[in-house]
């Protein structure tokens, strides 16, 4: 009888203390600088780039890539300073033998060190993911060589950042964190590649969290520059949809302020450079841009969708869509008499292999029902995405969000890093132009390309299906 009552308590104890190591890793205080807003900047020197994918006539996908390029072109203008924070950085799941296969890893790895042959006083800052090394699971050549020529490589330390899987997590901290990991001895299939990983590796990849960010900063004689994108120099991802934004001045140099607050945790010792300060644009007909990260991305994308009302449009195009409060503001922009159109991945291919359509489908079904219009991107093995909002007011002006965060709650809640940045200004300036004519262009098939279907195509209002993407929002049981 003793000996039950002391592995009851025990149980008890165990209980406890996992659930208190759950409820503080999912609300523990944040690193200094994240959720970051940035002040308005007044540019007019602020430019549009999309990557498409379609299907034509035939049957066949055709693609117009342009963001990489632009990439490379900034690239190879430096010569002082070259920041980099990239999420996906890796040759898994490509494919080298592809009829379309491009290799952007090796690409933005020899650009980068040419560069710097070129230039050797030119610092260049590489940020990144640990998935690209499956977190200490396998060994990165590509980054191995920036190092070599002289790159500060910054593996994204994930452990400040809150749990958004607190049902493994908590697990995991208790039982397993412990151990490290390491690139020998692996003993088990590799989800991504050939190369045998340890469990450990495994144990570590259910966490689903991430620095998500993608961007670039880079000067440009005396000014400074940067790319904010939902694009992956990523093997695999050559043929997503994607967009960004090239933007110049004091916006550029709040982007490498927002990543310092990366740096101070990822790599302390790290000297982050000060680059001198640019006299403030005196524009009086420019438009205004502010860099957001994380949670800051979900309140500026909420305020401009309850500021739309009768005469206004809405247009989303979204990788992913489940966070509650983005739902819950679409319905009731339309609801006060907004047009809304909503353009969405099917979530239907991963790199070759199938998805069941969640959390995508549900939502587009709770959508429907609140007549929002929304169509499917047509895909045919790549992914659709971006992740892009759009809202044009009835006086004229426009608001326009666009960068690394689907409208998740894993995204927008501050569970991973995201950088996007806000545009605002009159409809008729250029770049909210050519994001509206990109909508337009996607939604409404135009020259004869296919890239969009109807609702039917997908529909999927099955309630337990519903139900299934609500409780892997909450319970952060997903990779969305």
């Amino acid at each position: 009888m003793r000996q039950r009552v002391t592995w009851y308590r025990s149980l008890i104890a165990l209980l406890v203390l996992w659930s208190g190591v759950a409820v503080w890793h999912s609300w523990k205080p944040l690193p200094q600088g994240l959720g970051f807003q940035g002040p308005y900047r007044v540019t007019e020197a602020i430019e549009f780039l999309a990557d498409l994918t379609w299907v034509d006539e035939h049957g066949q996908r055709r693609t117009d890539q342009r963001i990489f390029d632009r990439k490379l072109q900034l690239i190879g203008r430096a010569e002082r300073l070259i920041v980099l924070d990239m999420f996906l950085f890796n040759q898994f799941a490509g494919d080298p033998a592809g009829a379309e296969s491009r290799p952007l890893v090796d690409e933005l790895t020899a650009a980068l060190v040419k560069r710097r042959k070129q230039h050797p006083g030119l610092r260049i800052i590489f940020i990144t993911d640990p998935l690209n090394t499956l977190y200490g699971g396998i060994e990165s050549p590509p980054l191995d060589s920036l190092r070599a020529a002289g790159a500060d490589v910054v593996i994204t330390e994930l452990g400040p950042l809150r749990d958004s899987n607190p049902l493994w997590s908590a697990t995991w901290r208790l039982c397993c964190r412990w151990f490290g990991n390491s690139s020998a001895n692996g003993w088990l299939p590799n989800p991504v590649g050939e190369q045998r990983i340890s469990l450990r590796t495994w144990l570590k990849i259910a966490q689903f969290k991430a620095n998500h960010r993608k961007l670039l900063v880079v000067d440009d004689g005396e000014d400074w520059r940067a790319l904010v994108t939902s694009a992956n120099p990523h093997d695999a991802s050559r043929a997503h949809g994607n967009t960004a934004l090239v933007v110049t001045g004091e916006a550029a140099l709040d982007l490498l302020d927002s990543e310092a607050a990366v740096a101070r945790f990822s790599a302390p010792g790290l000297d982050w450079p000060s680059p001198p300060s640019l006299p403030g644009a005196q524009l009086a007909h420019g438009i205004r841009v502010q860099v957001l990260t994380e949670a800051a991305i979900r309140e500026a994308a909420i305020a401009a969708l309850h500021a739309a009302g009768p005469g206004s449009h809405i247009d989303l195009a979204m990788f992913y869509l489940s966070h509650r409060g983005i739902i819950r503001a679409l319905v009731q922009a339309r609801r006060r008499g907004a047009s809304v159109r909503v353009l969405l991945d099917p979530n239907e291919h991963a790199f070759g292999r199938r998805k069941n359509g969640v959390p995508n489908r549900p939502v587009a079904g709770e959508l429907m029902g609140h007549g929002i219009f929304v169509r499917w991107c047509h895909t045919s093995g790549e992914q659709c995405h971006s992740k892009q909002l759009l809202v044009r007011y009835h006086d004229g002006t426009a608001r326009l969000i666009s960068g690394s965060a689907n409208f998740t709650r894993r995204n927008l809640d501050t569970f991973n890093l995201e950088t996007s940045l806000g545009v605002d200004g009159p409809a008729t300036a250029g770049v909210l132009v050519a994001a509206t004519e990109w909508f337009d262009q996607r939604w409404g098939n135009e020259g004869g390309r296919s890239f969009s279907l109807p609702y039917d195509r997908y529909a999927d209002e099955r309630r337990w299906r519903y139900w299934q993407y609500r409780i892997m929002e909450v319970t952060g049981l997903s990779t969305f």
